[in-house]
């Protein structure tokens, strides 16, 4: 029954993956188009779009609250420890069971709930751009940092969850 579930668990934190990472490749073409475009109206035709410059702001906001759970699921996390190349495999996992228990859990809890009330009152006056004449819709993008702090939860529950064989590929 514990295999079931974390074979459900983690087949669920994999499709929550594949939509992060499209949110990351959109958002991602969407700032390149937009830069461009900003860069080509203001030096080739001498003019502003501000609405343009608020989108390109809003998917790089996206882009980078979105990168970072996509980059966890693929283990392209950053260790800090300098002598882990030469620990055996199950070290490994424990300090990683025991990071997630420490650090990334109570670290992106804790910015879920110091977001929360900030997001809310975004929330209710539908907050947008600050820019005179720019985007509304800023409340969605502040959204999205509590969203990615809960996908780095859940990835990171599921890289510890994940089959001894498969975790162990994963690093090298």
């Amino acid at each position: 029954m514990k295999a079931k579930l974390a074979h459900a668990y983690l087949a669920v934190c994999r499709r929550l993956d594949r939509v992060a990472l499209a949110l990351c490749v959109a958002a991602g073409l969407f700032l390149t188009a937009s830069v461009l475009a900003i860069v080509v109206l203001r030096y080739g035709f001498g003019t502003g779009f501000i609405e343009l410059q608020d989108a390109a702001a809003y998917a790089f906001a996206v882009l980078m609250a979105f990168s970072l759970p996509v980059t966890l699921a693929r283990g392209g996390h950053v260790r800090v420890e300098v002598v882990s190349e030469r620990l055996p495999p199950a070290y490994l996992r424990v300090a990683d069971g025991a990071a997630l228990a420490l650090f990334l859990v109570p670290l992106f809890g804790l910015l879920i709930h110091a977001w929360w009330p900030d997001l809310a009152y975004s929330w209710s006056i539908r907050e947008g751009s600050v820019e005179t004449g720019g985007l509304g819709g800023l409340f969605l993008v502040k959204t999205a940092l509590p969203v990615a702090a809960t996908l780095m939860i859940l990835q990171g529950i599921a890289q510890v969850l994940q089959p001894t064989a498969a975790a162990d590929r994963d690093r090298s």
